[in-house]
């Protein structure tokens, strides 16, 4: 059976190595960007960094790392947070931690973003993973009925609001054939802030499977 806990902790310790003192660093949302932050404390760097969500805020503030509000910055180092699932073309969707706005504010920030993840996470297609989407609790309705024209079947996460106060509806069953038209879409639609997809975002992924770690960069060979 394969350790993915431990193969997170290794994609981790890798992509932190690309920190270097005086950095801004994001930190991204979840069990796996956790273990980056975990790492990133270990490392005892001269940085400073902003985070995602409150929870990640909290977690680095607990182990000694300092904490910018991201209110105040215009741009970002280096941002390492982790993916539901990521391709061969590093198009990911992310979200299962509620923060994927948050997120996809800080990657499009950075002048670097890394993805890391066990191998689970690796696929040849995002669209059989569900795909979250964030909602004005105010448009509630009205967007859950035009999401029906692009997914199967939707899930309110119950009893949830996103650290911004949203709602989030995860979409099961939709069509990855035109990845930009779906992203477009979406985000033409009143009511929707944010939605999973990232499609430009990522410039890299070190990605742990059975306790080896590959490197995909855009644009470049894995090595």
């Amino acid at each position: 059976m394969k350790d993915r806990d431990a193969d997170k902790h290794l994609a981790a310790a890798a992509a932190v190595r690309e920190v270097c003192d005086d950095m801004l660093v994001g930190l991204g949302t979840g069990s796996t960007a956790a273990h980056a932050i975990a790492a990133l404390a270990e490392r005892n760097l001269r940085i400073e960094t902003v985070a995602t969500s409150l929870a990640s805020a909290r977690l680095a503030e607990s182990l000694g790392l300092r904490v910018r509000d991201f209110a105040e910055v215009s741009r970002v180092d280096l941002a390492i947070d982790g993916a539901d699932a990521i391709d061969a073309r590093l198009y990911a969707v992310k979200g299962a931690g509620g923060a994927m706005l948050r997120e996809k504010v800080v990657a499009d920030a950075a002048d670097r973003m890394i993805v890391i993840a066990d191998g689970s996470k690796r696929v040849a297609r995002l669209g059989g993973t569900p795909l979250p989407v964030e909602i004005l609790p105010f448009a509630k309705s009205y967007v859950t009925a035009r999401l029906k024209d692009f997914f199967v079947h939707m899930v309110e996460r119950p009893d949830y609001r996103t650290d911004n106060g949203n709602i989030v509806i995860d979409g099961h069953g939709w069509d990855d054939s035109s990845l930009p038209t779906l992203a477009d879409s979406l985000v033409a639609i009143p009511g929707i802030v944010g939605h999973g997809l990232f499609l430009r975002e990522i410039d890299a992924a070190y990605i742990a499977d059975n306790g080896i770690v590959t490197r995909l960069e855009r644009g470049a060979n894995p090595r």
